[in-house]
């Protein structure tokens, strides 16, 4: 899942992204309003994390400006201003949850996890095949048996996931998992499918990767008939 903090500490902004990186949440993070809704209308993020205080706009006008522009990500208030006055503020304006600064990280990432399980029906349970994910826990399962898959592998089978039957195309993939600071191989994305083949034939998943030259890939249901 790829999340955006908009955060002006710049020293806040890299422990948090530091901390999300080690939970496999691929973040990127401006520190500005305006860099925020450039970023917004282009790139689909699963959670936006949002602090009021930005040095161009007030945060408040931010949020309102991203629902205007339909844009229904579900977002994640984190600022120093805890008066009660300002939290309806927010939440009327359009946020999901508020956070007080100073926070301890693990409510942070309780809060991430209840707003991706709130947020829509893509954050159900999904299923293709034999094949059984849950996008909160992250857990991949093959007839009920967990299947050991690396935290970028489970990151390209969500992307696939959400696209099933369809090519999906290796740069999709690599939005999806790397933010732009990353210096990104593209082969290592024929690394991950590999391995996802790979697992999949062995735990008998009757699924499969069907690579695509030039386009992408595309996962499909394995007939034995």
């Amino acid at each position: 899942m790829r999340l955006l903090l908009v955060e002006d500490d710049l020293d806040l902004a890299n422990g948090l992204v530091n901390m999300l990186t080690k939970s496999n949440y691929a973040t990127d993070v401006v520190h500005t309003g305006k860099k925020a809704l450039s970023v917004c209308t282009s790139i689909n993020y699963s959670l936006i994390i949002l602090d009021l205080g930005l040095p161009d706009m007030d945060g408040i006008e931010l949020l309102r400006n991203l629902r205007s522009r339909k844009i229904t990500t579900p977002i994640l208030i984190l600022t120093a201003r805890d008066d009660l006055k300002d939290r309806i503020r927010g939440l009327d304006a359009g946020g999901d949850d508020y956070l007080s600064k100073p926070f301890e990280f693990g409510e942070l990432e309780a809060r991430i996890r209840a707003l991706l399980r709130r947020s829509s029906s893509r954050n159900e349970l999904q299923q293709f095949g034999k094949i059984e994910y849950d996008p909160i826990s992250r857990i991949v399962t093959v007839d009920g048996q967990d299947l050991s898959l690396t935290a970028r592998e489970v990151a390209v089978l969500e992307v696939l996931l959400k696209r099933p039957g369809r090519v999906v195309s290796k740069q999709q993939i690599i939005e999806s998992l790397y933010t732009w600071e990353h210096d990104v191989n593209p082969a290592a994305i024929e690394v991950f499918i590999s391995r996802l083949r790979k697992k999949f034939d062995e735990a008998g998943a009757g699924v499969g990767i069907r690579v695509l030259r030039g386009l992408g890939y595309r996962l499909e249901v394995i007939s034995h008939e």
